[in-house]
C-alpha cells in the first residue's frame, strides 16, 4: 500500500512539472509577420524596434486583456470591450512596427481610458478598487513599453 502511494505521489509530481502552461495571448499568432522590415505601413520614415514577445510588460497587458473581470454596468463593460481592442491593436502595431497604428492606439487607448474614468463613478466601493488596479497596471505596463521605445 505505501509503496502504491508513492508511486503515485512521484507520477503525479513529475507529470506536474513536466506539462507546460497553454500560452492564451494574443501575441502568439502573427497577423503581421509579413510586414517585418517594410517601413512603407509605418506612416514616416523612422521605424522602431522591440521584441515584443519576449518583452514582460507585452505580456502583462496580454494576460490583464484575457482576465479583465466583467462588471454591472453595461457601458463600462463595452468601454473596457473598446480598450481591450485598442491594447490588442496597439501590441499589433507594435510587432509589425506600425508608428501610425500604434500611435492610433495609444489614441483610442486614451479615449477608452477616460470614458472609463467617467462611468466609474457608478460602481461599487469593490468593483471601483477592481477596476481601478487593472486600469493602473494597464497604464503602467503601457508607460514602460513607449519609455523602451523612445529609449531605442
Amino acid at each position: 500500500m505505501k509503496k502504491l502511494l508513492f508511486f503515485g505521489i512521484l507520477i503525479t509530481t513529475i507529470s506536474s512539472c513536466a506539462t507546460e502552461k497553454l500560452n492564451l495571448s494574443p501575441l502568439t499568432s502573427n497577423f503581421y509577420s509579413e510586414s517585418k522590415g517594410s517601413d512603407n505601413r509605418t506612416g514616416s520614415g523612422k521605424s522602431f524596434e522591440i521584441n515584443i514577445k519576449k518583452n514582460v510588460n507585452a505580456s502583462e497587458i496580454s494576460n490583464l486583456i484575457s482576465t479583465f473581470p466583467t462588471f454591472k454596468s453595461n457601458s463600462i463593460n463595452e468601454e473596457v470591450t473598446n480598450l481591450k481592442y485598442s491594447l490588442q491593436n496597439y501590441l499589433y502595431a507594435i510587432e509589425s512596427n506600425n508608428i501610425a497604428g500604434r500611435n492610433r492606439s495609444i489614441k483610442s487607448f486614451e479615449k477608452s481610458y477616460k470614458k472609463i474614468q467617467k462611468l466609474r463613478s457608478g460602481l461599487g466601493k469593490d468593483d471601483d478598487e477592481v477596476l481601478n488596479r487593472y486600469l493602473v497596471r494597464l497604464k503602467t505596463n503601457i508607460s514602460v513599453i513607449e519609455d523602451s521605445l523612445k529609449g531605442n
